[in-house]
């Protein structure tokens, strides 16, 4: 599967979408050398990560030519001015990364000390919208390198232009307004039992004081500063705690919030993909189903806002105007909730030596982006080796199914990894990296539609039927899947059907160990998606039921159809809007990186034996330590398992995969993955571009080497050199009267080219009066390529404020997913 929410999942484009690509980027590629027209996997010979916190010191090392890429997003707009001067450097510009603040909701009184949490009442979280001025953080503190943000999603994705005029509204609503917010705090905090004694909040006869995790790397903690502050001055006693990535973590997502050990955190989160499909978002940043870490489970939304997040997630509409209705609830409701605010989108740069190129993605940069471990290479040269600085790394344990979300280790993990589909970086849409083809059958009337010619879609004129041989839940007593038939012998049906067709040379793929990829490195992952949320299993772990229920709410199925060449079939109420995002692939990477079945079954066999734990909910509840497969005393733990299990010649999870895995194939992957220990000291074993040679914990080093059996070209995927990106302009009368007839145009260009008509989706308009009422909200008319008409008659303007007045233009490219947004004010005289 494909994760996209991180902490600070070769294709072909349609004919006229190529053609439009052509034109715009005239790329001419240099005559291939014989080595390069060799060279399978990645460019480059290895790559070697180390640490360095400072954007500022990275900077000098850079140009100094002790590294080559510093892969982590910088907002300081002087460094960006350092960054544009220096010719030996060059930037990847990104807009997926944002700033927050995060409130520990447990309460209102804290087990641990017995002290008050404000933030467990909804109101006052809420309230706190109002104390912050969100254009003050984004123009002095950012320097005008981050826009003010509200929601919970991103107004540089495809669902803020959506609803942008939802979005404005609500940003209306929620703009600084600090008398509000004292008079709301103080009354929630009056309901509390609280008291306000000589200008300071007090309760049960004490001060009340606010523990406030500040992060200390960049300009979260000048925003601590300034937040501390306003609170302080509506009366509470801030404890300032100025921390490190690495030392906020274990206090803000690994210990039990009722401990109280902290009540806020300015957190950072980037988004790694375009997001063309923000549904989901509400059910990660603001439910149990989110994520295992205790903070998550102690999230409480009201029931409103539960079922909308919910339905939403599993995508449980009909149409795009029922999908409309449920977003502005939940966009409504999330500022309601508030544990966590949002304060700004940055708008960042990541930087690199230009000797260097590799692809980024628009919303994650090089870090965030899929492909760079693919296309990461030196300009004059085949080979080398790449130094890569970040700001941190291996805070948290590495381990596929729960270990470290930081995108620090992410970033790493990730070129161990391959895919069964691949993200464009500039769409946000799978493209097929180990999968052939796929098939997608939708229901009749729900709204998908598809781009790409790798996938065929269909509709159905009646809902899908489920075969009755597909499996569809698990008993972990027998170890055996249950069947459609034995579950719902009267039959059941789906709105979604995929299938994903792999071809025949995919048992030809190798995991870095040497071992053939089988079709159990696939069943594997069907079992744990069950078994970690049964009970009766020894697996179980309660984390993963929030989401595992939701889950089952909308899954119907999964069947092999073929085990030579290996086809899946998938069905599920639930659907995504692209056809192509529709494919379930079950390829092995899981939700914190790659697992073939044997290395896993050595983390299985020690948190079944009560030693280890996938989780850090899990660790921290059975007071084991959290699974690290890379490093750390865990290690020698799951080398014991690997023993027991090449002692039995062990297989997992028998009755199932038996079917899949012979004697002779067991015998070889521990054989295999036993020499892998024993050379490597770690049980970290991918498919992808590179493998892990070794992790230093304490000097925070990764070393990565290219795996040369890796199957593709190195070139697969070169054409991601340059995002289309739509340059947009404005123009009309500056001066207009309630009777006439108006004409505003809006020039669409690349490089001082129009941009082909073809390749735009939509041109929104927005006309606010003076007063910030929404007069009119439409779509521009095509006069040409590159030219868009938005008309306006005397009846538009009845009734309008008048003043200044602005029309906002949202432009959506089909070639890049990224909307760009522009205005123009005028004067409407009576």
């Amino acid at each position: 599967m494909i994760y996209c929410y991180i902490r600070i999942g070769r294709g072909t484009i349609r004919c006229a979408e190529a053609l439009a690509v052509a034109v715009l980027l005239f790329l001419v590629a240099p005559a291939p050398s014989s080595a390069a027209e060799e060279r399978t996997g990645a460019w480059v010979d290895e790559v070697v990560a180390s640490v360095q916190p400072s954007a500022r010191q990275a900077l000098s090392i850079l140009a100094a030519g002790e590294a080559h890429v510093y892969a982590f997003g910088i907002s300081d707009a002087n460094l960006y001015d350092i960054i544009r001067e220096d010719g030996d450097l060059e930037y990847e510009r990104h807009v997926g990364t944002s700033a927050e603040l995060a409130f520990n909701p447990y309460g209102p009184v804290f087990e641990g000390d017995g002290g008050l949490n404000p933030f467990s009442v909804p109101e006052i979280r809420e309230a706190v919208n109002w104390l912050l001025d969100r254009n003050y953080i984004a123009g002095e503190i950012y320097g005008g390198m981050a826009r003010p943000r509200y929601l919970p999603i991103n107004s540089a994705f495809a669902d803020y232009a959506r609803f942008v005029d939802v979005a404005r509204m609500l940003e209306q609503r929620y703009r600084h307004d600090p008398g509000k917010a004292e008079a709301v705090i103080g009354d929630g905090m009056r309901a509390l039992g609280a008291e306000k004694e000589n200008g300071r909040w007090h309760y049960d006869g004490e001060v009340v004081e606010l523990r406030f995790l500040i992060r200390s790397e960049d300009e979260r903690r000048e925003i601590g500063d300034y937040i501390a502050s306003l609170l302080e001055n509506i009366g509470f006693v801030v404890r300032r705690d100025y921390r490190t990535a690495e030392e906020a973590a274990p206090v803000w997502s690994g210990a039990d919030p009722a401990q109280g050990r902290f009540h806020l955190y300015t957190g950072g989160w980037i988004s790694t993909i375009v997001r063309r499909d923000d549904a989901g978002t509400f059910n990660f940043y603001y439910t149990p189903r989110g994520l295992s870490s205790p903070l998550w489970q102690a999230y409480r939304p009201s029931e409103e806002f539960d079922d909308a997040a919910e339905r939403l997630g599993r995508r449980d509409f009909g149409s795009m105007e029922e999908r409309s209705e449920l977003f502005a609830v939940a966009l409504e409701l999330s500022l309601r909730d508030s544990v966590r605010i949002w304060l700004v989108d940055q708008i960042s740069v990541s930087p690199r030596r230009k000797e260097i190129s590799v692809a980024a993605d628009l919303s994650g940069g090089i870090s965030g982006a899929y492909l760079w471990p693919y296309t990461l290479r030196f300009a004059d040269r085949v080979g080398g080796t790449v130094r890569i600085a970040t700001q941190n790394l291996l805070d948290d344990p590495w381990n596929p199914l729960d270990g470290s979300n930081w995108i620090f280790d992410m970033m790493f993990t990730r070129a161990t990894s391959d895919y069964g589909v691949i993200i464009d970086p500039y769409t946000g849409l799978y493209l097929p990296q180990r999968i052939e083809r796929g098939e997608v059958t939708i229901q009749e009337g729900l709204p998908v539609e598809k781009t790409h010619d790798w996938v065929s879609l269909e509709f159905s004129d009646d809902e899908i039927e489920v075969p009755e041989d597909a499996w569809i839940d698990w008993d972990a007593e027998q170890q055996r899947f249950i069947t459609v038939a034995e579950k719902h012998p009267e039959g059941l049906t789906a709105r979604r059907k995929s299938v994903a067709y792999y071809p025949e040379e995919l048992y030809r793929t190798k995991w870095h160990d040497g071992s053939r990829f089988s079709p159990a490195d696939v069943v594997m992952g069907i079992i744990l998606t069950f078994d970690r949320a049964d009970e009766d299993s020894k697996l179980f772990d309660e984390s993963q039921l929030p989401a595992f229920e939701s889950f089952k709410r909308h899954f119907r199925g999964v069947r092999i159809k073929s085990k030579s060449p290996l086809a899946i079939e998938t069905y599920s109420h639930s659907y995504s809007l692209d056809a192509e995002n529709n494919v379930a692939t079950w390829y092995p990477d899981y939700a914190h990186g790659p697992g073939s079945w044997h290395a896993l079954t050595t983390g299985i066999l020690a948190e079944k034996a009560g030693q280890l734990a996938f989780s850090n909910h899990k660790a921290d509840r059975l007071q084991v330590e959290w699974m690290s497969m890379i490093a750390g005393p865990g290690i020698g733990v799951l080398g014991g398992k690997l023993r027991e299990a090449r002692e039995q010649n062990y297989i997992p999870y028998e009755p199932v995969l038996g079917k899949y895995i012979d004697k002779n194939e067991a015998s070889e992957r521990w054989r295999n993955l036993q020499n892998w220990y024993d050379e490597k000291g770690h049980f970290w074993v991918g498919t992808g571009p590179f493998y892990l040679q070794r992790v230093y914990s304490v000097e925070k080093n990764v070393h990565l080497r290219r795996f040369e059996d890796f199957p593709d070209h190195a070139g697969k995927w070169e054409r991601f050199k340059k995002p289309v990106m739509p340059e947009v302009s404005v123009s009309g009368p500056r001066r207009v009267s309630p009777g006439d007839e108006v004409e505003f145009v809006v020039d669409v260009s690349f490089e001082g080219r129009p941009y082909p008509a073809k390749s735009i989706k939509n041109v929104i308009f927005l006309w606010y009066d003076a007063a910030d009422n929404l007069v009119r909200k439409g779509e521009g008319q095509k006069a040409e390529d590159g030219k868009y008409l938005i008309k306006f008659s005397g009846r538009d303007a009845q009734g309008i404020c008048f003043g200044c007045n602005r029309v906002e233009v949202a432009v959506v490219s089909s070639l890049v997913s990224i909307p760009v947004f522009e205005k123009l004010e005028f004067l409407v005289l009576p």
